[in-house]
């Protein structure tokens, strides 16, 4: 790389030994599925998947290992390479633990020792017999290897590619500036551009080391993988739910997943050790073959949800308490600038999750998928949106989050309704409306209860089912805003900042005719009934009716 020239000669021999004898691959067609998997801390034509320099890349590879292994059942091996210091990250050891868990014999991890991190040496310097027991007591097959000697590289890789059952790391000693005079094993070089009158010298240095000119071409890969149909997947009913049926939107996910399962056999689950709270355990129970439990470990399973949909291979589907998402929020972000088409699924979302505690509220979640630049959100309020947004979901491009409910909710919509993304549903309306009231989810039960005991008293809102709160239906927001004066509430079960009520707010702030009052969860929350908590924290129906009236004083 230009800026980082040390770092790259650290592990060239290890690149050369990749690519022109070890990897099988077709030069011309970088996404044939057939070809190996090669995952580095960069982004480039032949890597799938950005992974930055964050320790992120061993659980996609784990991902595109597991793809292949299990569902493709092919011959394609994986290889991440590392660096010391990336591994550092908590990330990386998740993934070790993963791929051991699950004998991926066809993943390698190649770490690359070269002692030095950004600022200075790392701690365990060039200390390689650490982290190969690091790495045995993981349950990998470990070789330690000269980083620099081409025929060492070529044996432990060959090696590996005999070892059943278990994942192999080569742990290569390496130098930073390796061959390059006055920089090799410097601590100062790290991020800076080597001077044209040095990169001059060094490369006519490396040039005088060649010592053929004889081209070198990569083995063709086995093709083997299967031939995959992902696109335009089809639910094969209507949603089987009634008016009035009573069921909470994150078991109508788990039943729409283990239905989608069904329409496409490339759909697959992962979950973090949350399954019957999630009820992907659903979908555990018809498909136990595409079910992968991830256990607690969220960061890995969302790096795995990526590796295993990289190249369109799957219809993956991750799923956890929304709360929980945020320790994965880098590797959300790189899956956006990987442009990856994965699907993140986050129950007990809000206040209403209850007596689970403060601690599963998920009340930052919408805030975080928002500043996603690719990301779909989708907010479901009963089980037939549910179902839809799960189908819609899987044929979106780009990442998707689905946020679900912990309390059963009422089916509002027959089965028939059609859906989607980018479309709000208009659920109460009249010429006489004076407010518009704008809700998802739970509180679109709320903003119902609202407007029936405000027609009581002669007063009627507008009342709409946002369903996606990005992309937002702006031209619906807009309309009925200006049917009813102007005026607009929203009221969300998460925090004011990043919410719906800002996302409302953005989108009407051009016109200066339209004034939005938001309702939202104010500091932090506690345990109790749901019922109680929507009340005690300002977004019930009685604060509803109370903000519709203060709006119309006004």
């Amino acid at each position: 790389m230009r800026s980082h020239p040390t770092s790259c000669s650290s592990s060239a021999e290890i690149m050369s030994v990749l690519f022109f004898y070890i990897m099988r691959y077709k030069q011309s067609d970088p996404e044939n599925p057939d070809n190996d998997r090669f995952i580095l801390t960069k982004r480039l034509s032949f890597v799938d998947v950005a992974t930055g320099w964050l320790g992120q890349g061993l659980g996609v590879a784990c991902g595109m290992a597991y793809t292949g292994k299990y569902f493709d059942r092919a011959s394609y091996r994986v290889f991440c390479l590392m660096s010391d210091g990336e591994s550092s990250e908590g990330s990386v050891w998740e993934a070790m633990a993963f791929a051991s868990y699950y004998s991926l014999d066809n993943l390698v991890a190649i770490f690359d020792m070269n002692q030095l991190g950004c600022s200075s040496a790392l701690p365990s310097k060039h200390c390689i017999d650490i982290y190969r027991r690091r790495c045995e007591a993981f349950g990998w097959n470990t070789y330690v290897v000269d980083g620099r000697d081409v025929e060492a590289l070529c044996r432990v890789f060959w090696q590996a590619s005999q070892v059943k059952h278990k994942p192999t790391a080569v742990v290569a000693k390496t130098f930073r500036g390796r061959g390059t005079p006055n920089t090799e094993d410097a601590k100062s070089w790290h991020g800076k551009p080597m001077p044209r009158e040095r990169a001059d010298a060094i490369i006519k240095l490396i040039e005088s080391q060649i010592e053929t000119t004889r081209n070198l071409y990569p083995q063709p890969p086995i093709e083997d993988s299967p031939e995959i149909n992902i696109m335009d997947v089809r639910m094969t009913s209507p949603p089987g739910y009634r008016v009035g049926d009573k069921i909470a939107t994150r078991k109508a996910c788990g039943l729409a997943l283990a239905k989608l399962g069904d329409a496409n056999d490339r759909v697959i689950v992962l979950d973090g050790d949350t399954k019957y709270s999630t009820f992907s355990e659903i979908f555990n129970r018809e498909y136990p073959e595409r079910f992968i439990e991830c256990f607690m470990a969220e960061q890995n399973m969302v790096s795995v949800a990526l590796g295993c949909a990289s190249r369109g291979r799957t219809i993956a589907f991750a799923c956890t308490f929304a709360a929980f998402l945020s320790r994965a929020f880098g590797q959300i972000q790189m899956g956006a600038l990987s442009e990856s088409n994965v699907n993140i699924i986050g129950s007990h979302c809000g206040v209403s999750v209850g007596e689970d505690g403060a601690s599963r509220m998920a009340l930052d979640d919408i805030a975080m998928f928002r500043t996603i630049p690719t990301c779909t959100i989708f907010y479901p309020s009963d089980a037939v949106s549910t179902e839809h947004a799960v189908s819609l979901a899987a044929n979106a491009k780009g990442m998707c989050f689905i946020r679900t409910t912990r309390p059963e909710t009422f089916v509002i919509y027959t089965p028939q309704e059609h859906f989607e993304i980018g479309q709000a549903k208009v659920l109460r309306r009249c010429v006489c409306d004076k407010v518009t009231v704008i809700g998802a989810g739970i509180t679109v039960y709320e903003a119902l209860a609202a407007a029936d005991e405000l027609a009581k008293q002669g007063i009627f809102i507008r009342v709409i089912d946002l369903f996606t709160i990005k992309p937002l239906d702006v031209t619906t927001i807009i309309s009925s805003a200006k049917a009813t004066g102007g005026r607009v509430i929203t009221v969300e079960d998460h925090y004011p900042q990043g919410g719906i009520g800002e996302a409302v707010y953005t989108a009407v702030s051009m016109d200066p005719d339209i004034k939005v009052h938001s309702l939202a969860v104010s500091g932090v929350p506690q345990s109790g009934k749901p019922k109680e908590l929507l009340d005690r924290y300002g977004i019930s129906a009685r604060h509803i009716v109370v903000a519709v009236k203060c709006m119309l004083l006004n």
